[in-house]
């Protein structure tokens, strides 16, 4: 076979670290830019590849599509055919990629303290701050959806219900559902209201969610135990 032939036909070999370690394999599946990225849209449950690139402004067509194909080869992500008479695809995250959820978490907590001020270039989600709520919501006795209402907009979490042998943050990602979603929820348990500032706060450890009620930071409203919980009741 001519050398041009057999280098067309070849499959392309994914770039690696060529490390036997645990964090090099894991960028192996990960590290491409935007991958990650990726995975916070599709934490919000199954996604249309048009959304996906909507709510990734910055993101190629061609980028998009050569990174969901590797998550699906990776066995982060699967796309499906939705029935009639939605008649579109849609890419899901596997459990082994739910399973990035405290991982997503973990980094937005690490990245908070450099939001001190929007730039003009900066694209904002309001779902993108759910990751922080994560954080500052678990620990909660009741689990629950939460939607939340910043100026930005508005969008649900599904929080609560921590055990001993796990955290909500933890649990919530091999559930099977969204943790957490755009726009306002189907059913909410419980109703907050907040702004960026104490969205962030919350994300830096700076203020604490029985903090931030007590002190009128956040609004509660709704009835049952997810609202009398977060109202400190």
């Amino acid at each position: 076979m001519p050398r041009q032939q057999e280098s067309a036909t070849r499959p392309a070999r994914r770039r690696s670290y060529d490390q036997f370690c645990a964090t090099a394999r894991s960028l192996d599946s990960v590290g491409d830019r935007w991958t990650l990225l990726i995975v916070r849209e599709l934490l919000a449950g199954p996604r249309r590849y048009t959304d996906l690139h909507a709510d990734l402004p910055g993101v190629s067509t061609d980028v998009l599509a050569s990174r969901l194909k590797d998550m699906e080869q990776g066995g982060l992500a699967t796309r499906r055919r939705l029935p009639p008479p939605a008649a579109a695809s849609v890419y899901e995250l596997t459990e082994r990629g739910r399973g990035l959820l405290p991982v997503l978490a973990a980094l937005a907590e690490w990245g908070a303290p450099a939001l001190t001020e929007r730039r003009p270039t900066d694209a904002v989600r309001a779902h993108w701050f759910a990751l922080l709520l994560l954080r500052a919501l678990d620990g909660l006795t009741h689990a629950g959806v939460v939607e939340v209402q910043l100026d930005e907009g508005e969008f649900h979490v599904r929080a609560g219900g921590a055990t001993a042998g796990g955290t909500g943050i933890s649990t919530a990602g091999t559930a099977g559902t969204a943790v957490y979603g755009d726009g306002p929820a189907a059913h909410a348990d419980a109703r907050i209201a907040l702004d960026v500032e104490v969205c962030l706060a919350l994300g830096r450890g700076e203020l604490t969610l029985a903090e931030a009620v007590k002190d009128g930071r956040i609004e509660v409203s709704g009835d049952g135990p997810l609202v009398a919980e977060l109202r400190g009741e």
